[in-house]
């Protein structure tokens, strides 16, 4: 009974060592077998990473041998001067595109330099003011390439053209073949002071004169160089807009012409009287007479209706002037 009772315990435990055995066995054999394959894999995957790298670097290598021998190629082949003369042609085309477009995108007065020159010279020429007319080509409306005068009075505010002098030089004009855009729509002037802004009067008269017109334009420049234009529409929406100023030295243009420009002035800029008699002063005489003192504009009412620095611009003007007052002090109420 004994003996059987060790025969099965025996048996029991082989069959469980063999178990055991077996287990360890298979575990020990998936084990080997799956470091093979892992190691199988790695091997595989190296093999195709460097062949990847190894084509990559050929392709870079090729695309920088192809790059230095077309550099190479470029620099030993001179261009011939056909060639040349067509990258010229190019290059002119293409900076006269880019200038067209910049024209467009801003709309600018232009003033040729010997017209600038011109309009310069009569405006230093006295303390008055001076106007005329800007002088353009058909195809070019806002480059003045003259300034014309023509027959008028002026005062340290004002400017008045002779009717029928203005009548004469636009007919002037249309014999020489110049539509109207040309001669008679930028009104050209001057301040003898530092401020080139227009004053009422100037706007009243721009209005008055070149409302009808589908376009013009009113230019001011004052003593010290500072300017002011103002472009004005009539047609469709009404609108006006303040434009730049600049010379156009890439225009042609001529030389001055100090003695001509001078005999200009003389015949057509007369400076008005304002408060002194044109008639000889008799000694039995002790007052003026008024009758003779020219007036422009009704200058009173223009007085009126200044800014306060061009009335002190007058008042300071009027004070260096003792010959214009008598002995009893006038007063001028502001």
């Amino acid at each position: 009974m004994i003996f059987v009772l060790s025969a099965r315990h025996i048996v029991v435990n082989a069959k469980r060592l063999f178990v055991w055995a077996v287990v360890e066995s298979v575990h020990t054999v998936k084990n080997w077998y799956a470091r093979i394959a892992s190691a199988d894999v790695l091997g595989a995957k190296n093999c195709v990473v460097n062949r990847v790298w190894k084509k990559t670097y050929a392709q870079i290598a090729q695309k920088k041998w192809r790059k230095k021998m077309k550099t190479k190629n470029v620099k030993s082949q001179k261009p011939t001067k056909p060639e040349i003369q067509a990258n010229l042609k190019k290059t002119q085309q293409k900076s006269s595109s880019q200038a067209q477009r910049s024209k467009t995108k801003r709309v600018t007065l232009r003033f040729s330099p010997t017209a600038w020159a011109k309009l310069l010279y009569f405006r230093d020429k006295s303390d008055n003011e001076v106007g005329g007319f800007g002088i353009t080509e058909a195809d070019d409306l806002l480059c003045v390439r003259e300034f014309i005068t023509v027959k008028q009075q002026v005062t340290a505010v004002s400017v008045k053209f002779d009717d029928e002098a203005v009548a004469d030089f636009f007919e002037n004009q249309v014999d020489l073949g110049r539509k109207p855009e040309q001669f008679a729509r930028i009104w050209l002037h001057s301040h003898p002071g530092s401020s080139p802004e227009p004053s009422i009067i100037d706007e009243e008269t721009f209005e008055r004169v070149f409302g009808g017109c589908q376009w013009a334009l009113l230019f001011v420049v004052a003593q010290n160089d500072k300017t002011y234009a103002k472009l004005s529409f009539n047609v469709g929406p009404d609108g006006q807009v303040l434009i730049p100023v600049e010379i156009d030295y890439s225009q042609d243009f001529g030389p001055s012409d100090q003695g001509l420009w001078d005999a200009e002035y003389a015949a057509n800029v007369k400076a008005a009287e304002w408060l002194s008699s044109q008639a000889s002063k008799d000694d039995n005489s002790t007052k003026s007479d008024l009758s003779s003192y020219a007036l422009p504009y009704d200058f009173i009412d223009e007085f009126e209706k200044m800014e306060p620095t061009e009335r002190q611009f007058i008042l300071d003007e009027l004070a260096d002037r003792p010959e214009l007052w008598d002995e009893q002090e006038e007063v001028m109420f502001l």
